[in-house]
């Protein structure tokens, strides 16, 4: 019996974690912690209708930011506002400045932004905060010059999730790598940090082998990444991606070298990408979050702001997976959902995105 089947067994009575996973922003007794409201001090009492909305996400044309494009739609479509996306050809910190700069002298309601690298865009977004601009961002927790900043769950928690999988997948032992989309994809970071820190507090047997390895969220840089980690660690047992291309990258690699059986594959990624390589056992397991309901939710939350409202704790958005937001402990302006997914082949086939 080879070693993901016997961790299958092992893993027997174990439910799969489902939407919602993610406990967060709460103290130390359990009970979630009071906020202030968090206030825009951009146009408040807009209609819908006046409003201009534009989304910059890390890079247009993948499958994960066409799913963030068809939120954004939907948005526009469900409120008149006059909402679109934009974003460059590849996931360059500059180039998404060089469009937030060219949005600023457009004067929209508001820019909600997917950073690739927060700190470099910090800058620029202060540039259109200081021009009444509303700003909104995600997958940025931390990100400075932004009104609010909303993750689908506590990054910490979705880390440990992928990494408790994996365990259980590797029967706790044998050599592992991450790979992220950039090291300075802050969550990312967080997932595969948190990921790390887990395994060598409670899994000892198991070893990272590498540093997290860049994919620039390009699934032919992640499937050449994988054939080098192959053939330089022959005895690899376990391989977590972060960026959306890199599980689909991983497995294609796993599958041409035959090793379905061998080495466990997870990490984030949407259905779309993944179900074949799910079904044939190249993919363990996908984690992932609706990124149009991600989109949604900082358009809402930019709606909200530019019409005088507040966003504080057990704030509604009206959205499935961000209807009781919580503030992330230690932050003022850091508000998380808990629309977190986890899915085998029969789970993930459930989803049409």
């Amino acid at each position: 019996m080879n070693r993901k089947v016997q961790a299958a067994f092992a893993a027997a009575g174990l439910s799969l974690v489902l939407a919602g996973c993610s406990t967060v922003g709460d103290s130390e007794d359990g009970a979630a912690e009071a906020s202030e409201p968090t206030t825009s001090g951009a146009a408040g009492g807009l209609a819908a209708e006046d409003m201009t909305m534009v989304t910059v996400v890390k890079v247009q044309g993948i499958g994960w930011f066409d799913r963030m494009s068809q939120g954004v739609d939907s948005f526009a479509e469900r409120t008149g506002v006059d909402a679109r996306q934009e974003g460059g050809d590849d996931n360059s910190a500059e180039k998404q400045i060089a469009i937030v700069q060219d949005l600023i002298a457009q004067q929209p309601t508001a820019i909600t932004v997917v950073p690739n690298d927060p700190a470099s865009l910090s800058s620029v977004l202060k540039q259109a905060q200081d021009q009444g601009i509303i700003v909104v961002s995600h997958e940025a927790s931390g990100i400075e010059n932004v009104d609010i900043n909303i993750e689908a769950f506590d990054n910490a928690s979705y880390g440990e999730d992928i990494m408790t999988n994996l365990a259980q997948c590797m029967a706790e032992e044998g050599e592992y790598v991450q790979f992220v989309g950039g090291l300075t994809a802050k969550t990312h970071m967080e997932w595969v940090g948190a990921a790390h820190d887990l395994q060598t507090e409670s899994f000892a047997g198991m070893t990272r082998v590498e540093e997290p390895i860049e994919s620039t969220d390009n699934e032919a840089v992640a499937y050449d990444r994988a054939r080098e980690i192959l053939a330089k660690y022959p005895n690899i047992k376990g391989f977590q991606g972060s960026a959306g291309n890199d599980v689909p990258g991983i497995a294609r690699a796993i599958e041409e070298a035959g090793l379905e059986d061998e080495v466990c594959v997870m990490g984030t990624s949407i259905p779309s990408q993944s179900q074949k390589y799910l079904e044939t056992g190249s993919i363990d397991k996908i984690f992932f979050w609706d990124p149009a309901l991600a989109g949604e939710a900082q358009l809402e939350i930019a709606m909200t702001l530019a019409q005088g409202g507040t966003i504080e704790e057990g704030t509604d958005l009206g959205i499935e997976g961000y209807e009781s937001l919580r503030l992330l402990e230690g932050t003022e302006n850091v508000y998380v959902g808990d629309a977190a997914v986890a899915a085998d082949a029969a789970k993930a086939s459930e989803y049409d995105f």
